[in-house]
């Protein structure tokens, strides 16, 4: 039975982008999905071996469907990052020409990363808001209501549509992280360049809760890349936080970090330790080597055993 992995689409979105870009994933089954629940839900029931997910937009933040349902979903791990360059093409029915277009579908998100250069090109434009980026381009064939849609580039690879302007994104340098996530608890060995991702609860709505909670990272020199709080829904005030911390589990400063948050936080789930997208090796101070950990260490055990100080 071949693997297969879940993304969501149809075919042109930039999770299937994303999903491209794993070596594993290649020559392997594809399924298509509509959500990240069902995604994940593919994962859980054995159906895929792995979901590509979005997780991170540096324009909107942490997407919160997806950062919710690793929250509740138990025993998923991230196994590897990736990164998409948003960009966004205005794509028409064949035969349509820009000075035609009066009603534009696009996905809500899609619609706000571009609107600075649809009112400067397409001034008294309407907007008729779609469930997806590849959705709304595919609208265009099921009615009449819009001229022109909103889309990512490589929709034109799938359909047969005629691009009328490209790199419209307000932002050029707009960037979407993605995650690969399956049921596998092998925490992929260290590489230099990782990262490690947790959700840890408060123990309790009070004064300096989360300074605490955030102190067990900055006193081991461990920088943190994320920090998103998700409300827990069990009454106002209690919340989680989404972290994502430089480094890997196995390196000293980390776990010993990890071991705080344990000791502090009522509930924390590991979500993964995995290798960073952009490759970029994780920079800390000298202090924080892991041989200053271990010779810490191994000078408590010599106490202990009652050994004579050097």
């Amino acid at each position: 039975m071949s693997e297969t992995y879940s993304y969501l689409g149809p075919s042109g979105t930039f999770t299937e982008a994303a999903l491209a870009q794993v070596p594993e994933a290649e020559g392997k089954d594809w399924r298509s999905v509509n959500n990240v629940g069902e995604a994940l839900d593919d994962v859980v029931s054995g159906r895929s071996v792995a979901a590509m997910i979005a997780i991170e937009n540096s324009i909107e933040g942490g997407v919160t469907a997806t950062l919710d349902a690793l929250a509740n979903i138990p025993g998923l791990r991230i196994i590897g990052e990736y990164l998409v360059r948003v960009q966004f093409v205005l794509v028409a029915r064949p035969g349509t020409t820009l000075d035609e277009v009066r009603v534009v579908n696009a996905h809500p998100v899609a619609y706000a990363q571009t609107r600075k250069w649809l009112d400067a090109n397409v001034p008294t434009h309407g907007h008729i808001p779609s469930t997806s980026n590849v959705a709304a381009a595919l609208a265009l064939f099921e009615n009449d209501l819009a001229d022109a849609a909103i889309a990512p580039p490589q929709i034109v690879q799938h359909h047969a549509l005629e691009v009328l302007a490209e790199n419209i994104a307000d932002n050029a340098n707009a960037v979407t992280r993605f995650v690969l996530v399956s049921k596998s608890a092998a925490v992929p060995a260290p590489t230099g360049a990782d990262k490690t991702s947790i959700i840890a609860e408060l123990p309790e709505d009070r004064a300096g809760a989360l300074l605490e909670l955030l102190e067990q990272f900055s006193t081991r020199g461990v920088n943190l890349s994320l920090l998103q709080s998700r409300p827990i829904g069990d009454a106002l005030g209690r919340y989680r936080f989404v972290i994502d911390a430089d480094g890997h589990i196995t390196d000293e400063r980390v776990a010993d970090a990890l071991l705080g948050v344990r000791r502090f936080s009522p509930h924390i789930l590991f979500l993964g330790s995995y290798p960073r997208a952009d490759k970029a090796p994780v920079q800390y101070t000298a202090r924080y080597d892991d041989g200053v950990f271990l010779e810490a260490r191994q000078w408590l055990a010599a106490l202990i055993a009652g050994e004579p100080e050097a």
